[in-house]
């Protein structure tokens, strides 16, 4: 016979969670179905969304530049600083070079948000932040993407000691599509270059695009699993085309990639009131089989993006300090 106390078996949204989307939902225009249209009104309701909530950039030094990329579009990336100056060459500090997430068609190192979380984590963890400014589906479309983040990666071994930064404390990190590049690229290296990666960071990430470890079980019911499917599908045929084999390729899905030997270790963070958990998880496991270090934790009553509400959710607040803790310890990696 069922007892009060069942219904905390089942995934519940955080009631901080919720009066989070409360507050945002009358401030946030429909987004149109075509992706230009979209990513056009997701802009907006970021800029719209951050201003409403006084979320404001931090006077932290920062640097574009324009990376080339062999065979496809140059990149943009931002190399942010901890303090409000540059921080001198040669001082060695460790580097994150991170991806954003936006189901690889939206957002990018101009959203309010993005760069406000790039220069709290810099000034926070104390150390040099990359942010590559990777191209929108399905203008651009893979492996464009993942090149571009090499090709980020890559110019940020190369460049690290003159932004400050040591090539040998590099870690690489992203959120949802992001994560899954920040993933390609760990794969990419040890086919490659075989640099040192002091740490993946993967923060709700989407690894395996083809959707077969998709985790509905936690999702809420008002959303049915096949109508969170079916938008899925949708973003990975803008992503990789509509040759459903690419999917399949390591460094569209690094999930599927033949081994994961060598890989560096790796932080992964997951919530309950989201599919992708079912991939990072998978991930973590893959990891660990293969002897790679791997940390994963799952925030309960998380939805997909409620960890980058920081100052308005405690668990993304946890989150962020997780984070930040985390990256604090490449301080105390030896140089090779």
């Amino acid at each position: 016979m069922p007892t009060p106390w069942s219904r905390f078996r089942r995934p519940t949204l955080d009631s901080a969670v919720a009066a989070w989307e409360e507050r945002v939902a009358p401030l946030l225009e429909e987004e149109p179905a075509d992706p230009a249209g979209r990513r056009r009104v997701a802009a907006r309701n970021d800029n719209t969304v951050s201003a409403a909530l006084g979320i404001t950039p931090l006077p932290t030094a920062a640097e574009e530049h324009i990376v080339p990329v062999d065979g496809h579009p140059d990149v943009r990336v931002r190399v942010y600083w901890p303090g409000e100056e540059r921080t001198p060459p040669g001082s060695g500090l460790p580097a994150l070079v991170y991806f954003y997430g936006g189901g690889f068609t939206i957002a990018g190192i101009d959203w309010v948000s993005w760069d406000a979380r790039f220069r709290a984590r810099a000034r926070d963890a104390g150390i040099v932040i990359v942010a590559a400014d990777y191209a929108h589906a399905p203008e651009q479309q893979f492996p464009t993407q993942p090149e571009q983040c090499w090709a980020a990666f890559e110019w940020t071994h190369t460049h690290a000691t003159e932004l400050g930064a040591s090539p040998d404390r590099l870690a690489v990190g992203g959120a949802s599509s992001g994560g899954d590049l920040a993933a390609a690229v760990t794969l990419m290296n040890r086919d490659r270059s075989a640099h040192t990666i002091a740490l993946q960071l993967l923060e709700n990430p989407a690894l395996d695009l083809t959707m077969g470890h998709a985790d509905m079980a936690g999702i809420d019911a008002r959303m049915p699993g096949v109508i969170v499917r079916a938008v899925g599908r949708t973003l990975v045929r803008q992503y990789v085309g509509e040759d459903a084999a690419a999917a399949r390729l390591p460094y569209a899905s690094p999930l599927r990639a033949a081994s994961h030997e060598g890989l560096p270790p790796a932080v992964i963070l997951t919530s309950e009131l989201d599919p992708l958990r079912g991939d990072g998880e998978a991930y973590a496991r893959a990891l660990s089989a293969s002897g790679v270090p791997v940390t994963a934790m799952r925030f309960i009553g998380q939805t997909h993006g409620s960890l980058g509400s920081t100052g308005f959710v405690p668990a993304a607040d946890a989150a962020h300090r997780l984070v930040v803790s985390e990256l604090r310890t490449l301080h105390g990696r030896t140089p090779s």
